[in-house]
């Protein structure tokens, strides 16, 4: 730690030394229709080719160049370019807000980045989604969801029908590191995994990380999708909503101090149980089975260098039937985030953040409940330093509060008694710096460091475990007693070489350490998953990759290619002995099984961005496979999430001004699975002999979805009096219907197998199969104003 404050030091007495005879334009660049920053703007200095820099994720930017006289040009596509004149003898600021750039439908694309952003980029294996495209994209019951979105693009696979999990290059589920508002989200799913619980009226950003990594991030191994939330009209009143089959949903958006101040206000509802209170069946009538979310932000600026920040998220699910059963789960978040200009070159981010994830089985016949939740409070401090023209530093750390209840049995009576797993506590803590470094106009590149450490703390009962999972020794410890501390360094490395105007390759590496570990049944996640902190018995798990990827444009940036390779290795990787008891076990660390883990493939993607077709085709080919002594004699195994093959097709075209047409097709090898490959029977009893572990396949998946898009007369014409010429112009309300037809051709994908004795032979077994959904028509009415 000492040697990286020296290294600061150096870095700001450095910084200020060859600075002298320099200076600084910088500022803030907002939508001049709402008021909300820009993030990614590209800040071009025509006079000096290949130098330049981008808007931060807070809309502001800052260039330092030797005195002279330069040409600014602000570009950002959808929007006019802007060009600022200046004499730079003196240090500038220049806020700007942008404006859209036509109102010519066919023509204009709203994207969060420039055309050919990502051969200039040093990020690779980087997936952002436009939030206009999931306006069109064909969903189940209509409901845009940017979880399933993502799981159409390379390296993303799905976690299966109805389940909001998914798989990054091999990775598991929890090796997922999801961020709202920089709160992370321990369970991203509702309905038990057909919706997500990001609402895409409340979402302004959205970027996944599926290989080199920024230093900032850390404490997961396959990934981080970082998803920032809208923050509210600054001009004036707006509105936006949806009603559809099963849910509705409304946003508001206003200034509470034009300028200065704006909130915003997004909620959604499903409303199945409304229609279950119209039936003749009393049951039917007292059943719940419905899930809310609700997103709230709302930042005022106090000044010209600091800005406050408060956001929140609050999601519950309810199933219940009658007065007999009740499931409910949830998370809550919230985040306080404080913005401060320390002068033109140095920005600072300052976060509190709270996190809780619990749920609740109540069984009500039985007389008895069951819950169990995760809570997380974090200080963060991000700092970004832009140094000269050719250097931006990013450095800062964080400390995280963990807090475990694996679970708690509370009944009324005394068949059952109370049962109460003792809780876990944790300090995770991080540093990190990293540069992004333009050598010159071909090669560029972006590295850094991480420091993470992670202890283990009391208070409570402590166990450890020998060789065959039984408890070996007990100990107890106080509050904030250190019990186990781990620590490592985090490397990260991302090159950029540029071949041509068009085309570029990239290379990255980087390690990960994961201190929180998901024990789950499925592939998949589920409400009632437990976490588990590394312990003295569970060691992190530790993740390096490599990837090396080609980058190509054509015809002027409408069409987009890349094809990108990865080799992922991976320490401490857990599996569970054979016949494990996961759920609600005190001593569930003895029943975990340790080894190593391989993830390679190839990622191929190409899309179309511009004209009235587009649209793109994702493919991945890829191999994730373990090793554990005790498990299939120490051979290598397939994991559960391994699929060869995973291919997409998304189709996108504007038939017309007021009709868009889309489609998409997916294909994927079905999951690795352990089924009976015989039985044999003892006393009576019928025992299945299954084979090798994840020997067996699920079938293929594949399924088509279509859907129509139908504006209002959301625009009206009328007479330029400077040109004489016709424009056309927004209405204040906009309007639009959405028709889709999820599993077009009635296609019956497995979502589980069970094995029963045939009734005919009871010497045969059976393979009864689950699927879920075959057409489903949905219909959706959206609108803002």
């Amino acid at each position: 730690m000492k040697k990286t404050f020296q290294l600061l030091v150096f870095l700001f007495f450095s910084a200020t030394l060859f600075s002298q005879e320099k200076f600084t334009l910088s500022g803030t660049i907002k939508n001049d229709s709402n008021g909300e920053d820009l993030i990614g703007v590209t800040i071009f200095v025509k006079e000096l080719p290949g130098v330049g820099t981008v808007t931060n994720l807070y809309g502001f930017y800052s260039i330092t160049l030797p005195k002279g006289e330069y040409t600014f040009q602000y570009s950002y596509v959808g929007y006019k370019t802007i060009e600022f004149k200046a004499n730079l003898n003196q240090n500038i600021k220049n806020n700007i807000e942008l404006s859209s750039g036509s109102t010519d439908l066919e023509i204009v694309e709203i994207s969060a980045e420039r055309e050919d952003e990502n051969i200039r980029s040093n990020e690779m294996s980087v997936t952002k989604i436009d939030m206009k495209e999931i306006e069109s994209i064909p969903v189940l019951f209509g409901e845009r969801d940017i979880l399933k979105t993502i799981q159409l693009l390379p390296g993303v696979k799905s976690g299966g029908e109805g389940n909001a999990g998914f798989f990054v290059r091999g990775g598991s589920s929890d090796q997922n590191l999801i961020l709202l508002d920089g709160a992370p989200v321990y369970n991203a799913s509702h309905l038990l995994g057909f919706f997500s619980v990001f609402n895409s009226d409340a979402i302004k950003d959205l970027k996944l990380y599926k290989g080199g990594m920024p230093a900032e991030y850390g404490g997961r191994l396959s990934s981080v999708m970082d998803i920032k939330m809208k923050e509210g009209n600054s001009k004036e009143l707006s509105a936006s909503g949806g009603i559809g089959l099963i849910a509705s949903k409304l946003t508001i958006e206003a200034p509470f101090v034009k300028n200065k101040g704006s909130f915003i206000i997004s909620g959604r509802r499903t409303y199945a149980d409304l229609f279950l209170k119209l039936s003749s069946d009393e049951d039917r009538r007292n059943t719940s089975l419905y899930f809310y979310d609700l997103n709230m932000k709302a930042n005022y600026q106090f000044s010209d260098k600091d800005r406050l920040f408060i956001s929140g998220y609050f999601g519950r699910d309810n199933l219940g039937f009658a007065d007999r059963f009740a499931f409910k789960w949830g998370n809550s978040t919230g985040t306080i985030r404080w913005n401060h200009l320390y002068n033109d070159k140095l920005f600072s981010n300052t976060s509190l953040i709270f996190s809780n994830y619990n749920y609740l089985i109540d069984i009500k016949a039985a007389g008895f409940k069951i819950n169990s939740k995760i809570q997380d409070i974090t200080l963060k401090q991000d700092l970004d330093f832009f140094w000269n023209e050719k250097n931006k530093l990013n450095f800062g750390g964080s400390i995280i509060h963990h807090a475990f209840d694996p679970g708690e049995i509370s009944s009324s009576g005394e068949a059952i008694g109370n049962t109460k797993i003792e809780n876990r506590y944790s300090l995770e803590s991080g540093l990190y710096i990293s540069n992004e470094h333009k050598f010159n106009e071909l090669w560029s590149a972006t590295y850094g460091l991480r420091y993470s450490n992670f202890t283990q703390i009391g208070p409570g009962e402590i166990y450890s475990y020998d060789e065959k999972g039984n408890v070996a020794d007990t100990s107890n410890f106080n509050n904030y007693e250190a019990v186990k501390s781990y620590n490592g360094l985090e490397p990260r490395l991302s090159i950029n070489y540029i071949l041509n105007e068009t085309s570029s390759i990239k290379t990255s590496y980087n390690r990960n350490y994961q201190y929180l570990h998901l024990l789950s049944n499925s592939s998949g996640s589920n409400p009632t998953d437990a976490w588990l902190p590394s312990s003295n018995n569970i060691k992190p798990q530790i993740a390096d990759q490599v990837a090396l990827g080609y980058f190509k444009n054509f015809k002027d940036n409408t069409y987009e290619f890349s094809v990108e390779t990865y080799y992922k290795a991976l320490q401490n990787t857990i599996d569970y002995r054979t016949g494990a008891e996961i759920t609600l076990n005190a001593t569930v660390e003895g029943e975990l099984l340790y080894g190593k883990g391989r993830a390679y493939g190839l990622e191929f993607y190409l899309k179309r961005r511009k004209g009235k077709f587009t649209g793109w085709l994702s493919y991945t080919l890829a191999r994730t496979e373990v090793t554990f002594d005790e498990i299939n004699d120490g051979d290598w195994y397939p994991a559960k999430q391994d699929r060869t093959h995973d291919l997409s097709l998304v189709a996108m075209y504007k038939l017309s001004e007021r009709v868009s047409l889309s489609s998409t097709f997916v294909y994927y090898t079905g999951n690795a699975v352990t089924f009976p490959t015989g039985k044999y029977v003892v006393d009576n009893q019928t025992i299945n002999l299954y084979s090798e572990r994840n020997g067996s396949r699920m079938p293929a998946y594949h399924r088509m979805d279509v859907g129509v898009v139908w504006d209002g007369k959301n625009y009206r014409e009328i007479l330029n009096p400077d040109t004489g010429e016709k424009e056309k112009v927004k209405k204040k309300f906009q309007s639009s219907w959405n028709f889709s037809i999820y599993n077009l051709y009635a296609r019956e994908n497995a979502y589980s197998y069970t094995f029963r004795e045939s009734e005919d032979d009871p010497t045969k077994t059976e393979t009864v199969q689950l699927s879920l959904f075959k057409i489903i028509p949905s219909v959706s009415y959206n609108f803002k104003f």
